[in-house]
């Protein structure tokens, strides 16, 4: 019987549009784990563990919620309490970086929760963390409220929570994404108030006044997650997410040499967020949507 979970493989963009100009890309790859396959899913392998320390492992502490309720269920409830209905009981699949001799850091997971067909998807819920704050937060998107294009999901809504300093709070969101299969797409811009930013060659102006100041994408493929792919993902990409948080006070640094401007943190701005998992409630409609409607 073939497996639901799978490895991920490829690489993430970052294109930084205004007021200055800032790109950068590395190669990845990212756990895609059924969680009801997790206990045993890395059974085998003497490099990854789940629940124990290793190389490679998986700690339900990392992740949403009461690290004593089982993960599958405390994301359901993230989704009945965004939603105020009952989801589905079908399964739910988390995109992640793992830890890494003990060390964990996702700057965000995307769980993926399917109809009990376990091939339609119900939902996406994007949980982020900021630096360097350890501030937690998810945006629950409903697949039957997406825009659908093709092969992609689309949803827009107001920025809620504050990541990235050098961005402020007056953003809205346009992301994208695709049902996982052979490939794994996330497209994520930022759009602000083109008069914030003066004249910026190339810029395309909305009709409500806003211009894309940043984009992200991660561009993945599938690969059969078992115990020698798993060791080679570790020795292709050694201690992984640290080298994420390391990238990303790398990349601050370039930014406030270019002198971008700086945005402390709105305490009052955020409305949901888990400090060292401590959760309070969010602002949402009864669909899921972030009421109002990284570098992000």
């Amino acid at each position: 019987m073939s497996l639901a979970s799978a490895l991920y493989t490829g690489r993430v963009v970052h294109a930084r549009h205004a007021p200055k100009q800032h790109r950068f890309s590395y190669r990845l790859f990212q756990l895609y784990l059924d969680l009801d396959e997790l206990p045993t899913l890395f059974d085998g392998s003497r490099l990854w563990s789940h629940e124990r320390w290793n190389v490679g492992s998986f700690r339900r502490r990392h992740y949403l919620g009461d690290p004593d309720v089982p993960l599958a269920d405390a994301v359901r409830a993230r989704v009945r309490e965004a939603t105020g209905e009952a989801p589905p009981e079908g399964p739910v699949r988390l995109l992640t970086s793992a830890s890494f001799l003990g060390y964990c850091f996702n700057p965000v997971s995307f769980y993926y929760l399917f109809e009990e067909d376990g091939r339609t998807l119900h939902s996406v819920t994007a949980e982020i963390t900021n630096t360097p704050w350890n501030e937690r937060f998810q945006y629950v998107l409903i697949a039957s409220d997406a825009d659908t294009p093709g092969e992609w999901l689309r949803w827009s809504f107001d920025k809620e929570f504050h990541v990235s300093p050098f961005f402020d709070m007056d953003h809205r969101y346009h992301w994208s994404f695709t049902v996982p299969g052979p490939r794994l797409g996330v497209a994520m811009e930022n759009h602000a108030p083109a008069a914030s930013f003066g004249a910026v060659p190339g810029a395309e102006v909305a009709a409500d006044g806003r211009m894309r100041v940043f984009d992200a994408a991660l561009e993945l493929e599938r690969r059969e997650l078992d115990p020698r792919a798993l060791r080679s993902a570790l020795l292709r990409h050694p201690f992984v997410t640290g080298k994420v948080h390391a990238a990303i006070y790398w990349q601050a640094l370039r930014l406030w040499l270019k002198r971008t401007p700086f945005f402390t943190h709105p305490d009052s701005a955020s409305p949901r967020s888990e400090a060292r998992g401590d959760a309070a409630p969010e602002r949402t409609d009864r669909r899921g949507r972030p009421d109002g409607a990284d570098e992000r």
